[in-house]
């Protein structure tokens, strides 16, 4: 009896372990998916107020270059339309490779050239959030490719990092600059693609939309015309709130996140509680959704409420 007793307390422990493993995966899946990756701002559709977030990641914007005329995958868990039957390992295989699971490519304008150098807990992470999404039936057009499709690995994230690699305080930064394909937008274009091997970060790429055109900053250190002359301070301040170091508002592209961080700014919020809500939706009973925003959307009751009550309005249904 005691042996039996001991061995349900070891298995118990081991399951509430693995699912404590595997929620922090899913959150870390959830901050790069929606975060640095900013997966959504492709694949998510678009409406004339934003994301149709009843509709997240089941296929969203479309181009027709003369490399390729395609529209963004529906990557949601539905089976037939979406990568509900994908293996993890064809899954990994898009993200690092930019392969389907036939082994055609995907178009260029998928990233999968910064995401060679992905750490495995990170690519599980993606994996495991994708997981959760919920099955959306929508079935995006084929593929049109002009010309063959290339890959090629950013420089210096031709291979994964390790995680002993990102204690590294300079080698972490490289690989968060990396996977957010921050040099994608600041490296200027030239008649053979980006010119990574002699204007890195030099900034001068168009962004034309509703905006006007947005010219990309130069990013490199040089002290006149890039960031070189500005404090540590000022560079997080541009990233994170979009303010110049002379204080200007820097123009604003609009995406989701503007720069991959509009979720931290004030006017990010609408669009966050809208993720939310679709969140809750998927796994919540109306009444139980009604309960959690009461408190959630309401700060003062948010602090009078202990961790434990307001983790309990999740774990019990009405």
């Amino acid at each position: 009896m005691i042996r039996t007793g001991l061995l349900a307390l070891v298995f118990g422990a081991a399951l509430i372990g693995t699912a404590s493993a595997q929620s922090d995966l899913i959150k870390r899946g959830d901050y790069l998916v929606n975060g640095l990756l900013t997966c959504g701002n492709c694949h998510t559709p678009k409406g004339p107020t934003g994301d149709i977030m009843e509709k997240a990641f089941s296929g969203g914007l479309s181009w027709d270059e003369p490399p390729f005329k395609v529209t963004a995958s529906n990557i949601t868990q539905d089976k037939e339309t979406g990568i509900g039957s994908w293996t993890d390992a064809q899954i990994k295989a898009a993200l690092r490779k930019g392969v389907r699971p036939n082994g055609t490519p995907l178009a260029m304008i998928m990233p999968s050239d910064f995401y060679e150098i992905m750490t495995e807990r990170d690519l599980n992470a993606v994996v495991a959030y994708l997981r959760t999404l919920k099955p959306i039936k929508n079935k995006v057009a084929d593929p049109v490719y002009k010309m063959q499709q290339m890959h090629h690995p950013f420089a210096g994230g031709e291979k994964p990092y390790t995680e002993a690699m990102m204690r590294d305080k300079l080698k972490k930064g490289f690989y968060l600059a990396t996977i957010a394909h921050c040099m994608e937008c600041h490296t200027p274009m030239g008649p053979r693609g980006r010119e990574f091997s002699t204007k890195l970060g030099a900034g001068g790429f168009e962004l034309p939309g509703p905006w006007g055109v947005s010219v990309s900053r130069n990013i490199t250190s040089s002290k006149t015309k890039g960031i070189g002359a500005w404090t540590d301070a000022e560079i997080k301040r541009s990233i994170t709130t979009g303010v110049g170091k002379d204080g200007s508002k820097l123009k604003e592209l609009v995406c989701e996140y503007p720069m991959g961080h509009k979720r931290r700014r004030k006017e990010g919020m609408p669009v966050l509680v809208a993720k939310f809500k679709a969140n809750l939706r998927r796994q919540l009973s109306a009444k139980q959704q009604e309960a959690i925003l009461a408190v959630s959307l309401d700060q003062k009751k948010l602090e009078a409420m202990s961790v434990n009550e307001y983790i309990d309005l999740y774990c019990h249904p009405y």
